[in-house]
């Protein structure tokens, strides 16, 4: 461990903590392949005062897409799937109105033309795989694909996870424990769908409290935050799926592969983006090649979804924040705080896995990331 970065980690972390602003948070850091700092303050449970550890994982909705995008480089790398492969040869339905030309490429890139669910779309639909392949299946596209960019909230996961599945003939969460998790020794600690046996392991995840003043939250609030809605066409509408802490506390939810999201713990996920630039215990996901070829820019436009610019890699995001804006960023963020990155030019991976779901507010990632790059 680097003694003076843990330090002062540490004391960041419980500063968070005993001013109220985080409940329970994890953070862990990566260099050159050696973890040199695993730092955890609070608590993961309120309600039991269970505290949060290292191994408690933790519910961290879009931070899961770098862990999606991760098992398709493995895959990749192994033969498996190509990334200018048209989706449409693994998934036929998929070519309905106009998409055969489709790649996993546009997939990754967010360019696709598929960023909506439909607006009725329930929780219970998203636990529902075949459900949710076959109504993307059948949506027309936005845009010509690789034409536009716009995220892609919940319908990446799917998309993706659907070719893997195709691909490989076995379900997303179980090739991420084959080929990234397991290798990696964090099998227990990296997850799509979460067996049913780890959910008491689980951090209980809790609404940050509401500034003074502001009104109560309401899903109408939520309608023109793209992060936080569901978009059919060319109209948005609440979701019926508030990406929320009750949502992610569903056992349902969090029992399904869904992996627009994840539940992991830091140091579990921090590995991962390690193990993609170095040798970690021996592992070393991608090859050099490969890490330069999806951390390069993919498609830089104006977010037809979010409306503010947007420079995408193959799965990942370029830069994490107005504080955090290097290009040699990559990795991603979740809507509740969490995040997840790795620094290709000094071999740093860094993640902030918390149960406070503080949405669109980044300020704890941002202050433990300054320490994290500077320390």
């Amino acid at each position: 461990m680097n003694t003076d970065l843990q330090k002062q980690l540490q004391e960041a972390a419980d500063r968070l903590v005993e001013s109220g602003a985080e409940t329970g948070l994890q953070v862990a850091v990566y260099r050159h392949g050696e973890q040199v700092a695993d730092v955890v303050a609070g608590v993961a449970d309120t309600a039991t005062g269970r505290p949060m550890t290292s191994d408690t994982p933790v519910y961290s909705t879009s931070t899961g897409k770098g862990v999606t995008a991760t098992v398709v480089h493995v895959l990749v790398e192994r033969g498996a799937l190509s990334y200018d492969t048209p989706i449409a040869e693994l998934w036929p339905e998929f070519a309905a109105h106009g998409k055969g030309s489709a790649t996993l490429r546009h997939a990754l890139t967010h360019t696709l033309g598929v960023p909506g669910v439909p607006v009725a779309t329930t929780p219970e639909d998203l636990c529902d795989w075949d459900k949710m392949c076959a109504a993307i299946a059948d949506a027309t596209p936005w845009w010509e694909p690789g034409s536009k960019t716009g995220y892609h909230p919940q319908s990446f996961g799917y998309i993706v996870g659907e070719v893997v599945r195709r691909a490989t003939g076995k379900p997303i969460s179980q090739v991420l424990e084959e080929e990234v998790a397991g290798p990696l020794g964090v099998a227990d600690e990296l997850f799509f769908g979460v067996p049913e046996s780890e959910l008491g392991r689980l951090a209980r995840l809790e609404e940050a409290p509401l500034p003074p003043g502001m009104p109560e939250v309401s899903p109408e609030m939520f309608a023109d935050i793209p992060f936080f809605r569901v978009v059919d066409g060319y109209t948005a509408a609440p979701m019926a799926a508030m990406p929320d802490a009750a949502f992610g506390n569903r056992p349902d939810v969090l029992t399904s592969d869904i992996p627009a999201g994840g539940t992991m713990t830091a140091r579990a996920v921090a590995r991962m983006y390690a193990a993609l630039m170095d040798e970690v215990d021996g592992v070393r996901l991608v090859s050099p090649e490969r890490l330069r070829e999806v951390t390069a820019v993919a498609f830089t436009g104006m977010d037809e979804v979010a409306g503010f610019p947007a420079t995408r890699a193959l799965g990942y995001a370029l830069g994490a924040s107005e504080q955090l804006s290097s290009p040699t960023l990559f990795g991603m963020s979740g809507s509740g705080g969490t995040a997840a990155y790795a620094d290709a030019a000094t071999r740093t991976a860094f993640a902030l896995i918390k149960n406070r779901v503080s949405s669109g507010d980044y300020g704890t990632f941002d202050h433990i990331g300054r320490i994290v790059m500077n320390g």
